[in-house]
């Protein structure tokens, strides 16, 4: 068959969006070019009625300007039919993002979820209770060894009710030696002497004083 009638051509794609968008775009400045020229011309027309006479002159000069406001506001209404076609398309343009958006954001999430189904298809809750189980055996254990390293052996029997009399009299030991009441003798006892005594002269058995080779003292 494609012998016979010859293979058609396959389909161009149409211009994207963007591409539209961009088009329509380069049109509107087209557009607001020729605006601004005609503005130029109006101002030029106006400059010169304004110095004119009336007459023919410038009945002339006024049909001009006329027909070029009427070309200006003609293109203004393109212009703005211009600016609202491409507004109209970057919003649909925006929607059409959003959607892809949000298709790609559901397939991630899709393919997430299915990572973490068969991820938990690797775990058993029951193997994790029993790994719980056994740490806590392994931890009862290890106390248990603890305390047995910790026995002491040939340890003699203590009666409760002594060992608690002896910790009383032992308090009581304790606070007498913290008593300090034997410094109040001590404070109260006389001050010692500043100055240092007089010796009294030794005396004969007549009562005379002598010196120390026993001969009577003459007094100066």
């Amino acid at each position: 068959m494609n012998r016979l009638f010859g293979k058609g051509k396959p389909k161009e794609p149409g211009p994207s969006i963007s591409d539209c968008i961009t088009g329509v775009d380069t049109r509107a400045e087209g557009v607001e070019k020729k605006i601004n020229a005609l503005e130029t011309d109006l101002r030029k027309y106006r400059d010169q009625m304004a110095k004119m006479r009336e007459g023919p002159a410038k009945n002339a000069i006024k049909q001009k300007a006329l027909r070029v406001l009427k070309q200006k506001k003609m293109y203004e209404s393109q212009l703005e039919n211009l600016r609202g076609q491409s507004f109209n398309m970057e919003q649909a343009n925006f929607a059409h993002q959003t959607l892809k958006d949000t298709h790609a954001t559901v397939i991630a999430m899709k393919d997430g979820m299915k990572a973490m189904k068969k991820e938990f298809k690797k775990i058993n809750i029951d193997d994790i209770d029993d790994v719980q189980d056994e740490m806590a055996d392994l931890l009862d254990e290890a106390n248990e060894v603890q305390e047995a390293l910790g026995r002491t052996y040939n340890t003699p029997e203590v009666d409760e009710d002594e060992l608690a009399a002896e910790l009383d009299a032992l308090g009581d030991e304790i606070a007498l030696d913290d008593d300090a009441s034997y410094l109040d003798d001590v404070l109260k006892a006389p001050a010692a002497p500043d100055t240092k005594p007089i010796a009294e002269p030794e005396k004969n058995k007549d009562g005379i004083p002598v010196d120390e080779f026993g001969l009577p003292q003459i007094n100066h």
